[in-house]
């Protein structure tokens, strides 16, 4: 996994040292990309769309006031990233009936018996008392080693080494764990590949009579995209709740993992990240991939862009209410500043007043100084016009090369707009059927 984070590490990089981010820079930093996510074992048809996504949306978006170039590339890099891994909702543990019944399933040598006492040791740090059953009996060892590490973090364990009948096991430790009143029962089954048949029929055999309230699969992260395979295979048999991705730390081929499962539409729950009992973590892809590329001022960016998704929503609703902000008259000047007259403005209302003679007027001979003006104000003041006194007045003159004189006139002909906009809102509720 390490390859993979050093990878897109120079690809942050390369974006925060270009000087220019034009056709030609921005195509150069998706090749690079591309080749770093085959080499993560992502599929060929993911990695074409994921950067065919990055740069449409960096050339067809705005630039949105107060962000560079560089940090809405970054952006688009960060959502389609979480996207490829998931998306932004995070797996919760949920004790909704007690005891909960987990099965865990998967092939041999995926970490099954390990991640078992891992998410064992997990939930008991979180206040539930955890019994474990181990129903493995192909594997030599298996019994033991589960035994072993269920006495070593505090939990209860039942196996039975004689018997064979992986059923009757779960069975009879199922009611031996609800007689000691334990929260979550873990089962530990054995392994099994996708084409063993004996082994599949077994693990529906149990799902059909304990009917567990969760199966979680557990997937060897090693194995790269091919994990999206076993996991639609397990699928099948028994419904997948969630997955635990094992050994993610030792890998390069994590991402195709990672990218493979999230693509059958299951829920990576945690990842596996070392040996040590406490080394597995609850899959958050939003920080996982703020890991991945390195950036501690990340976090930082995206809520500045949660602010912005914030204030583009309130504005919405004001302009549906008929309110209208310097912001809005903003995005339509600059709209429209190559396509005619600033009664243009109002016309994509449909049915809205004309401006006043005046008004239009002088919009078409000061278009380019308002703009400037505009550029001049904080976004408190684009969004909140009213508290622009006569300090504020001369300092946006200043910086705008303007008089205070052409501020003014500025905001008397936004009064004006805004009070067509209030009128205009009021005739349209008032017409039968007509919601806005």
């Amino acid at each position: 996994m390490e390859q993979f984070r050093e990878g897109l590490l120079k690809v942050v990089s390369r974006i925060r040292t270009s000087v220019m981010l034009d056709k030609k820079e921005v195509d150069a930093i998706i090749r690079e990309l591309q080749r770093v996510l085959l080499k993560a074992d992502v599929d060929v048809k993911l990695v074409f769309e994921i950067t065919q996504n990055i740069k449409k949306k960096f050339f067809s978006q705005q630039l949105p006031p107060g962000f560079s170039k560089k940090e809405v590339l970054l952006k688009i890099l960060y959502d389609e990233l979480v996207r490829l891994l998931g998306g932004e909702e995070t797996y919760e543990f949920v004790v909704d009936k007690r005891p909960k019944i987990v099965m865990l399933v998967g092939i041999q040598g995926s970490g099954k018996t390990t991640s078992t006492a891992k998410l064992a040791s997990y939930l008991q740090k979180r206040g539930y008392r955890v019994g474990v059953i181990c129903a493995d009996t192909y594997r030599p060892g298996a019994y033991d080693q589960l035994k072993q590490l269920s006495e070593k973090i505090g939990v209860i364990f039942y196996g039975d080494p004689r018997e064979k009948n992986a059923v009757k096991i779960v069975k009879d430790g199922v009611g031996f764990l609800k007689n000691k009143g334990v929260d979550v029962i873990l089962i530990d089954t054995a392994g099994r590949h996708k084409d063993e048949i004996s082994l599949i029929n077994e693990m529906k055999e149990i799902s059909d009579k304990i009917k567990p309230d969760e199966t979680i699969l557990v997937i060897d992260s090693t194995i790269g995209k091919a994990a999206g395979k076993q996991a639609e295979a397990f699928h099948k048999v028994s419904p997948i709740g969630s997955i635990i991705l094992t050994k993610l730390d030792g890998t390069a081929k994590g991402g195709g993992a990672l990218s493979a499962v999230s693509a059958t539409g299951a829920k990576i729950a945690f990842i596996g990240v070392g040996e040590k009992i406490d080394d597995l973590e609850l899959f958050n892809a939003r920080k996982f991939v703020a890991r991945l590329l390195g950036m501690p001022d990340l976090e930082n960016i995206i809520k500045r862009f949660e602010r912005l998704e914030r204030i583009e929503r309130e504005r919405a609703k004001a302009i549906a209410a008929g309110k209208l902000t310097l912001l809005d008259l903003k995005d339509q000047l600059k709209q429209i500043s190559s396509m005619g007259p600033l009664s243009k403005i109002l016309e994509m209302f449909g049915g809205m007043p004309s401006l006043p003679e005046g008004v239009a007027k002088k919009g078409e001979e000061n278009i380019s100084k308002w703009l400037a003006i505009m550029d001049s104000m904080t976004m408190e003041e684009l969004l909140h016009p009213e508290i622009l006194d006569k300090s504020r007045i001369n300092r946006i003159a200043r910086g705008s090369g303007t008089t205070p004189r052409d501020v003014r006139e500025l905001l008397a002909a936004y009064k004006k707009m805004k009070k067509l906009m209030r009128q205009f809102a009021r005739s349209r509720k008032k017409l039968p059927g007509l919601r806005i």
